[in-house]
């Protein structure tokens, strides 16, 4: 197939045999699953699923999350038609990469989101795939580290955030986004000797342990010297990671509940991403894309950006 095939080919994401291969319909139109991935519920010998969690009602400012998933994929077709830049796999061609679908949950039932969510994602786990998860806000990612705990024991957590989101929380059943690692350290999710936290730039009194590599020193040492130090403190430590869409500069992601300047660039958190591999990550998540503010799109894009990089990440651990 080639560009030309555009106009011939919709909808690959409903129409494609088996779950591999580029997309070469217009960007403009079609079903929009994550880079034209097959949508579908069967998991049989699938390598990553990707999907979205639409939830926001853990928010402390400015709501509109629920809208990331959609948005996230929306943006992600223009992706679909080349490889991914900078990497020597395709995942596209080379593994079974598939969309999900979206989390199904009672939005007026918050108590029972999280076990929803840890379940969801145990689906996935227990059929021998990884996940890759849109957000929703960043609460997500802890019924998220329930469900690879489970499997895996206590992971290494690589966090790109604005955020620490260690502030104290000892009620558990409580749901906020600025708690929540506060909580996985708590309940022995994450190793935090292990954990490396990216980007951060707004003050908190206890870090629990978790190593921090904060925005202006990201600024001060660049990202060849971060990914040195990232790679020294988790080492080949099962790892989780999750990217907040709120560690880049508001100037390059407007459409988020909590933005902060002096944030990394998208070429600076790339970077570092990119010199990642080698990472043993059993899953991510990126979060926080909040389409409603942003009129342009850009954030969605960068969201998109993001997780074609953990993508990538994943499946070169497969390799």
């Amino acid at each position: 197939m080639a560009l030309s095939d555009a106009k011939s080919n919709v909808d690959d994401a409903v129409t494609r045999e088996g779950n591999r291969g580029m997309s070469f319909e217009n960007a403009f139109g079609g079903v929009t699953s994550f880079l034209r991935r097959t949508y579908t519920k069967d998991l049989t010998g699938v390598d990553l699923a990707v999907t979205g969690v639409p939830f926001d009602q853990a928010v402390t400012h400015r709501p509109g999350t629920r809208f990331g998933p959609r948005a996230i994929r929306e943006a992600s077709s223009l992706q679909a038609m080349d490889p991914p830049y900078g990497w020597d796999i395709n995942p596209m061609e080379e593994y079974n990469v598939i969309d999900y679908g979206d989390l199904a949950f009672d939005y007026a039932d918050i108590p029972s989101f999280p076990q929803a969510l840890t379940d969801h994602i145990s689906t996935i786990l227990n059929a021998g795939a990884g996940s890759l998860v849109f957000g929703g806000d960043h609460y997500i990612s802890f019924p998220i580290l329930r469900a690879y705990v489970a499997k895996f024991g206590p992971l290494s957590l690589l966090q790109f955030d604005a955020h620490s989101d260690t502030w104290p929380d000892d009620d558990m059943a409580r749901v906020d986004h600025g708690t929540m690692f506060y909580k996985a350290v708590k309940e022995g999710l994450i190793d935090p000797a292990r954990s490396v936290q990216v980007g951060i730039r707004a003050v908190c009194e206890d870090y629990m342990g978790v190593s921090v590599i904060d925005a202006p020193e990201v600024h001060e040492i660049g990202p060849v010297k971060v990914v040195e130090k990232i790679k020294s403190i988790i080492g080949d430590h099962q790892t989780y990671l999750t990217f907040d869409i709120d560690c880049l500069d508001p100037a390059f992601a407007p459409g988020t509940g909590t933005p902060v300047s002096g944030g990394l660039s998208s070429a600076q958190a790339f970077a570092i991403l990119r010199g990642l591999k080698g990472l043993n990550m059993v899953g991510g998540d990126v979060v926080e894309v909040s389409p409603p503010y942003d009129t342009t799109g850009a954030t969605a894009i960068a969201g998109a950006h993001v997780a074609n990089e953990l993508m990538c990440l994943y499946c070169a651990n497969l390799s």
